[in-house]
């Protein structure tokens, strides 16, 4: 064993070390590895109109987005909140229906879909990629069109 300049022992570098990184970093998941992708759009569609609305932390969704979309949607609600604010109108839960969901496989434990969404005034489209990784679907890519 090396010492440092102190005296005290130091282990000589390794690929040890690399291979604990990659063994506790997050996993890829193939499709026949993980559940019907249909329900986990169907709630999280329903989710993110529901923080849009301001009845939905978005926190709430956190454990299904990965960073950047998860960031994305705090800005978005942010912005949603204000404006809900800046014209006094209170936060209500949204009735919407689920038109369609159209979804498609690029690569193994890839899905990318649109859920057609329609609500009181006006429809809308949620365009969203989900990949495997450690055992379930994350959504790595999230637009509200």
């Amino acid at each position: 064993m090396a010492t440092t300049p102190t005296g005290l022992a130091r282990a000589p570098h390794t690929s040890r070390g690399a291979e604990l990184t990659e063994f506790f970093a997050p996993q890829r998941t193939p499709s026949t590895a993980l559940p019907d992708p249909g329900p986990f759009l169907r709630n999280l569609t329903r989710g993110v109109l529901e923080v849009f609305a301001g009845v939905r932390e978005v926190d709430q969704l956190a454990r299904w987005l990965t960073e950047d979309p998860y960031r994305k949607l705090v800005t978005r609600a942010n912005l949603a909140a204000r404006a809900r604010s800046a014209r006094g109108v209170p936060a209500k839960r949204p009735v919407h229906a689920i038109l369609s969901v159209r979804e498609s496989s690029p690569a193994d434990g890839v899905v990318e879909a649109v859920v057609v969404v329609q609500g009181p005034a006006r429809s809308r489209a949620v365009a969203m990629r989900l990949e495997g990784v450690d055992g379930r679907w994350r959504a790595t890519s999230l637009a509200l069109l």
